[in-house]
């Protein structure tokens, strides 16, 4: 009845309604508007008695308060509901993305091999219809133009070897067999892809190459197709001898969106990589790519150099699955394999990046370095933007170089 008291004062018997209101300094706001409340209805001669009282109205606040919170909850709810909503439309383009990726990407291998398809199977084609049976004159004719499309020396001879086999028990009498021929000999001579084996956590990717052949934009589109893939990745940026390597590759991994580990410039290697393997088993990282330095001109600085990260990843992550990959430039045609064969002396190459297959016509080389060097192709890259690269599927592979 406090409120009561402050409203309306004391009031003597027979006292009017109208002359108990007072004025009394320190009410609420509330109580402000309550009282102007209660002097409206008496002006317009409503009884004082007729107004609620302090519990009732105490209630009726207490009331509306339950139904604000009560509102206030289901607005949160709504509101949570839309942000998991969001969340969730933010995490699904990955997938999509991946997808998509996949897809433009075999488009742009069909195109990219353009150059190859041409320099390879137009020349065929205008040989088979010079031809009106299948000899010897056309088999000499036709290893000239597989020689041209840098299909290489071994490879090549041991196409015609298999061509003439078919002849001979005949599986290949009509010339019109000639290309599918072709087709099912490269297949089997490319043999079957070969995936990354990433079976630890973290696993190793090691990745060398000699400069220009691109291996640091190979790293950044590496990295990110396997964070597409769900993979946590520390890139080491150990190729510390030339000048703004590392910068590069940083501006690649904030692409891909990976963390690296640097050091100055001219730093020891195998000193970035122990810095890298620490933050990679910190962050639980799943993959762990190591940069290095291209320098076969050196072949003896680059194995020293090699052997002594070999160590220290022995020694950090002992048993962790590794594998060393090769960044080749396909544009540079046999001398890719030349390139091929002094790194292996150099390290144990188990996969091969094959780079610009989009501007060479000498696409034929991923047979010649499968057949001379038993490397299995793992990646390669048909452009220059981040997406512009994939796993090396050998079946697609065949079909975009046949056009099919």
């Amino acid at each position: 009845m406090a409120f009561l008291a402050k409203l309306f004062g004391k009031k003597k018997d027979n006292e009017p309604a109208e002359e108990a209101l007072v004025e009394e300094e320190g009410l609420t706001p509330e109580e402000e508007a309550a009282a102007e409340a209660a002097e409206a209805a008496l002006l317009n001669g409503e009884d004082a008695s007729d107004m609620p009282s302090a519990e009732e109205t105490a209630a009726i606040e207490e009331i509306e308060e339950i139904e604000e919170i009560e509102k206030t909850e289901e607005i949160e709810e709504i509101e949570k509901t839309e942000e998991i909503e969001e969340i969730e439309e933010i995490e699904e383009p990955e997938e999509i993305e991946e997808t998509a990726t996949k897809q433009s990407f075999w488009g742009r291998l069909k195109s990219g091999l353009t150059k190859t398809r041409t320099a390879l199977f137009s020349p065929v084609d205008s040989l088979l219809k010079a031809f009106a049976k299948v000899d010897e004159d056309l088999l000499e004719e036709l290893e000239e133009i597989l020689i041209s499309a840098d299909v290489g020396f071994a490879a090549t001879e041991e196409i015609m070897d298999e061509l003439r086999e078919r002849i001979k028990d005949g599986r290949l009498k009509e010339k019109e067999q000639v290309m599918v021929a072709l087709r099912e000999i490269m297949a089997d001579m490319i043999g079957e892809s070969e995936p990354l084996q990433l079976t630890t956590t973290p696993s190793v990717l090691l990745v060398i190459g000699v400069n220009g052949a691109g291996k640091t934009t190979s790293i950044g589109k590496i990295s990110k197709r396997l964070r597409l893939q769900g993979k946590k990745v520390v890139v080491a940026a150990a190729d510390t001898f030339r000048a703004a390597a590392i910068d590069q590759l940083a501006v690649w991994c904030e692409r891909a969106k990976v963390d690296m580990v640097r050091q100055n410039e001219g730093s020891d290697p195998a000193a970035v990589v122990f810095d890298a393997i620490a933050a990679a088993k910190k962050k639980q990282a799943d993959v762990l790519i190591i940069d290095t330095a291209g320098r076969l001109q050196n072949k003896k600085n680059l194995m020293n150099e090699l052997a002594k990260i070999d160590r220290v990843i022995d020694r950090e992550l002992p048993g962790a699955a590794r594998e060393t990959l090769l960044v080749l430039d396909a544009t540079t045609g046999q001398n890719a394999v030349s390139q091929a064969k002094e790194f292996s002396n150099a390290a144990k190459i188990t996969g091969i990046t094959l780079n610009k297959l989009d501007g060479t016509a000498k696409g034929g080389i991923i047979i010649s370095i499968k057949r001379e060097l038993g490397i299995p192709v793992k990646f390669i890259g048909v452009g220059e933007k981040i997406d512009d690269m994939q796993e090396f599927d050998a079946e697609d592979f065949i079909s975009a170089l046949f056009g099919e």
